[in-house]
């Protein structure tokens, strides 16, 4: 026996077989990305005139900040499957909130590098600092797209649209969330270690 679907229902089921193959795809490119940087990081140093200088503390703060922020995505994505409608808002409110606290550190990390004279270009420049500006913005570029998405998974979740039927929203949002975790881990240890 044949059961016809809705229209509606035929769009949705569409959307969550290309949705997440586009997101791997996306998170493809940025591996790809960042591995061409890191690699550039490491074939510049060989070269010399390398400057060593120790990360502000600030950068471990902002670590445990995204490490919380994981933990807080996964809250809001069980809650969607338990269809608890109050803990996906607060679950996905907190996660947001964390990737701005997750900002604010990596602006006053990027201050006091500043204050040390550790600049991306100009009189004082050296690659080694540069290099550091551009890995830790390129993944913030990135992690506003995840608040973006954040955003929007909040707002849809005021407005009660998840449940343990429709999660794709959540689910691929908690997905790239945990990505961005990943990759700024992958960061934090290759600029700690690789000097």
């Amino acid at each position: 026996m044949e059961t016809v679907l809705s229209q509606s229902e035929e769009k949705r089921i569409t959307r969550e077989k290309v949705a997440k193959p586009m997101l791997y795809l996306g998170m493809g490119s940025m591996v790809m990305l960042f591995a061409a940087f890191t690699s550039a990081y490491v074939v510049r140093q060989q070269k010399g005139d390398w400057l060593l200088f120790e990360m502000p503390q600030i950068f471990y703060i902002s670590t445990a900040v995204i490490l919380l922020s994981s933990v807080t995505m996964n809250w809001a994505l069980s809650s969607a499957k338990n269809n608890d409608l109050k803990n996906i808002k607060l679950a996905s409110l907190i996660t947001l909130l964390l990737g701005v606290a997750f900002v604010v550190c990596q602006w006053l990390g990027w201050t006091i590098l500043y204050d040390q004279k550790i600049v991306f270009a100009g009189k004082y420049s050296n690659a080694s600092g540069s290099f550091f500006y551009v890995l830790t913005l390129m993944h913030l570029l990135h992690l506003f797209g995840g608040m973006i998405a954040l955003s929007v998974v909040w707002i849809k979740s005021i407005q009660g649209k998840y449940n343990s039927e429709n999660l794709m929203g959540v689910r691929l949002c908690a997905i790239f969330w945990h990505f961005l975790d990943l990759l700024w881990i992958y960061l934090f240890l290759f600029l700690l270690f690789v000097r």
